[in-house]
């Protein structure tokens, strides 16, 4: 792809899969919390998927439920508690939430695929982008197109962007029924602003990631990222199929199977250590 958050090449130039950390990687349950954005990188991950929150007072968080149950021992809903009640709130009882300006800051080469959550983190999640100038190092996507869409409307550069769950499904659907030259036109329209499909490998009992939707895919110049896999066979298969990438919880796995194929980034300053 020609935005720079996509470059991902080896020492030859050939450019690799991207392997995702999904929330950082801990095997103790403290999900996007700076602990396992740390872990990630510190096994050589050079991107990590990410999801942010707002509070009431405006700080961007990395988060990804509505309310701090169900991961952290406080409790309320993110958007109606201030900063600062949120900053008393352990994950696993034992891990801050971060924010978003600390881990820009803390893990300068790593690159974030930024879920936005809700329409309230739409005006903070482009302020934090460009308070930082990070256009370059992020990916935004969503659920929903509009917020992604909106997202994007704030900034003052182009950044990397992925199709919500109405466009995907519209590719995922359509591809198949519609002649090629119906499809690729209605397509460009649909996805004229995004440059990757973000897709699990079915949707219930719909297939979504197969060699025709990879193909169709590779033809609009967009590139396919598949959520989330924790299977090493797996893994290989869909490396195999010839995705993009893919996004898992179990970061040290991913790399085993990426180093088995030669897929992976050996060269320290690819992995995330370095500004870029």
């Amino acid at each position: 792809m020609s935005l720079p958050f996509f470059e991902h090449p080896d020492d030859d130039g050939r450019q690799l899969p991207l392997a995702m950390a999904h929330r950082g990687f801990s095997a103790d349950g403290l999900e996007n919390s700076m602990a396992a954005f740390r872990a990630g990188v510190e096994l050589g991950f050079r991107y990590l998927e990410t999801d942010v929150h707002t509070t009431a007072d405006g700080v961007l968080l990395l988060f990804h439920d509505e309310t701090l149950d169900r991961v952290t021992d406080g409790r309320g809903r993110v958007a109606e508690l201030p900063a600062a009640d949120v900053a008393k709130a352990r994950i696993n009882g034992r891990e801050p939430i971060p924010t978003f300006d600390e881990l820009v800051t803390q893990l300068p080469g790593a690159r974030l695929n930024l879920d936005v959550k809700d329409w309230g983190s739409v005006q903070s999640t482009a302020a934090a982008i460009e308070r930082h100038q990070v256009h370059h190092r992020v990916l935004v996507t969503s659920f929903s197109d509009r917020r992604r869409r909106a997202v994007l409307k704030l900034l003052s550069r182009p950044v990397a962007s992925s199709a919500g769950v109405g466009s995907n499904a519209l590719f995922t659907l359509l591809g198949p029924v519609l002649p090629r030259p119906v499809f690729r036109r209605l397509m460009r329209g649909v996805l004229r602003d995004v440059q990757a499909l973000q897709v699990p490998v079915r949707y219930g009992r719909v297939p979504v990631v197969t060699p025709g939707f990879i193909r169709r895919a590779h033809e609009l110049d967009l590139v396919v990222h598949v959520w989330t896999i924790n299977d090493a066979d797996e893994m290989h298969r869909l490396l195999q199929l010839g995705v993009d990438g893919i996004v898992t919880d179990r970061a040290d796995l991913l790399r085993d199977v990426m180093r088995l194929r030669g897929q992976w980034p050996e060269k320290p300053g690819q992995a995330g250590g370095a500004p870029g």
